[in-house]
């Protein structure tokens, strides 16, 4: 693990590595994923079975793209009594945290008795996007299902890759415990294009949430207009700020707990000890040679992490809100001294206690996080992403009398007679006076 101090030659150049890994050289994919896309979209199961089977080697019927829902009650009682616990345990503690989200519908009335506000309503059907490959993934099903389910989404629809052995148990089990509505068994550029347009076999939502790899990533990215999407997530990300206090040991964990995910990751520890960076650094070799996804973590390492030594905890906290990690550790004594500091980051992790690891499983606040700097304009995933707001406008009398003249002259400057017009009218007839005007 490489050791730098700012300032030193070579840091700058290494910062902009890691706040570029994730921009993609999407011309050649954009170009396939545009064409899946045209596909389903004039094909619709046919193209998807096609698909299915060129990606996955798997040769579906139309009738097969659904999973019934006695598979997943099936998978449910499969598990053991333990696992089931623990996920739904994991689910209650996502759904008590994102009730603390919800927002109603509210007006209130001006000082000329018209009445304004928003209407908050939860969209009718979203879906999500449950990754295969290279790991399975309750925790995603939990995470972008249960805000949903807070919200009042009507309908949850779920699509996640086929494989060979079955989907895994726990997926479809943690879909159970979600109560997700239907769970459909395509994955890729191919799945976003179908829940996004509709097939015979699935149908079209209004918004897609969910991560996925670049296929996945620049399909939401070409659908969104024709659904909304949650974000365009890139590779994880963690940064640890420390002071030189606490366990080496766990923070090397904590950075390999992220650059397991893929070659792409990002693990920084950003301290103020050169002894840490060095003790650091020691034991994720140390940790790396019995590590089981040591390949995968190797390669994010040795590309995209780094023990970054600095003057103060000022410059650390200025370092990290330059690089708006999606999970941010604040390993020091007075985490809560420093919050303050912190503006950019998705997801803040307070004292050694509490290691990103809790947060992607059973703390409750979302682990669908802003990724590659969007921490610093966007949000985590959260009852928000599912409620549409619209606008209510109920003007009185006097309301209109004292306005309405303002505004007639408004859209006169803006050349927009035709409005003028319409107020202009209104006017007249509430006043009982004959108005004057271009029309």
């Amino acid at each position: 693990m490489k050791i730098v101090k700012t300032g030193t030659k070579g840091f700058e150049k290494l910062i902009e590595e890691i706040l570029t890994r994730g921009d993609l050289d999407t011309a050649q994919v954009e170009g396939d994923v545009k064409s899946i896309i045209a596909d389903v979209r004039s094909h619709g199961n046919k193209a998807l079975l096609d698909y299915t089977e060129k990606f996955d080697g798997i040769k579906l019927k139309p009738s097969e793209l659904k999973i019934p829902k006695r598979k997943l009650k099936e998978a449910k009682k499969a598990l053991p009594d333990d696992d089931i616990a623990i996920m739904e345990l994991a689910a209650e503690r996502i759904r008590a945290f994102h009730r603390h989200e919800l927002s109603g519908s509210w007006t209130f009335t001006d000082d000329h008795g018209s009445r304004l506000g928003q209407k908050v309503t939860a969209l009718e059907r979203v879906g999500i996007y449950v990754p295969g490959g290279k790991a399975s993934y309750p925790s995603t099903v939990l995470m972008n299902s249960m805000p949903a389910r807070v919200a009042g989404v009507k309908e949850i629809i779920m699509v996640t890759p086929p494989s060979k052995d079955g989907i895994d148990p726990s997926v479809l089990a943690a879909a159970e415990i979600a109560g997700v509505d239907a769970v459909y068994q395509v994955g890729g550029a191919q799945a976003i294009a179908a829940l996004a347009y509709g097939t015979k076999t699935i149908p079209k939502v209004d918004k897609i949430v969910g991560p996925g790899n670049i296929y996945v990533a620049t399909a939401k990215r070409l659908v969104f207009g024709a659904v909304d999407i949650d974000m365009v997530a890139g590779p994880s990300e963690v940064l640890v700020i420390n002071d030189g206090t606490g366990d080496p040991a766990s923070i090397a964990a904590d950075l390999l707990s992220q650059a397991e995910h893929d070659e792409l990751a990002s693990a920084l520890l950003i301290t103020t000890s050169s002894k840490m960076a060095k003790e650091v650094a020691a034991e994720v070799e140390k940790q790396l040679k019995r590590f089981k996804r040591r390949n995968i973590a190797r390669a994010s390492i040795d590309k995209y992490g780094a023990a970054i030594v600095v003057k103060n905890l000022e410059e650390a906290a200025a370092l990290s809100n330059r690089i708006a990690p999606e999970h941010l550790e604040l390993a020091i004594e007075d985490p809560d001294g420093l919050l303050p500091s912190i503006r950019n980051a998705g997801a803040i992790f307070m004292g050694d206690l509490t290691p990103e690891a809790v947060g992607d499983y059973m703390a409750g606040p979302n682990h669908t996080l802003p990724t590659g700097g969007t921490a610093r304009f966007s949000s985590p995933l959260g009852v928000p992403d599912f409620l549409k707001r619209t606008s209510i406008l109920s003007f009185s009398r006097e309301g209109i009398e004292e306005l309405g003249p303002k505004v007639k002259r408004f859209a006169e400057m803006e050349g927009l007679y035709g409005h003028a017009r319409s107020v202009a009218l209104r006017v007249k007839k509430k006043s009982g006076k004959k108005t004057k005007g271009k029309n």
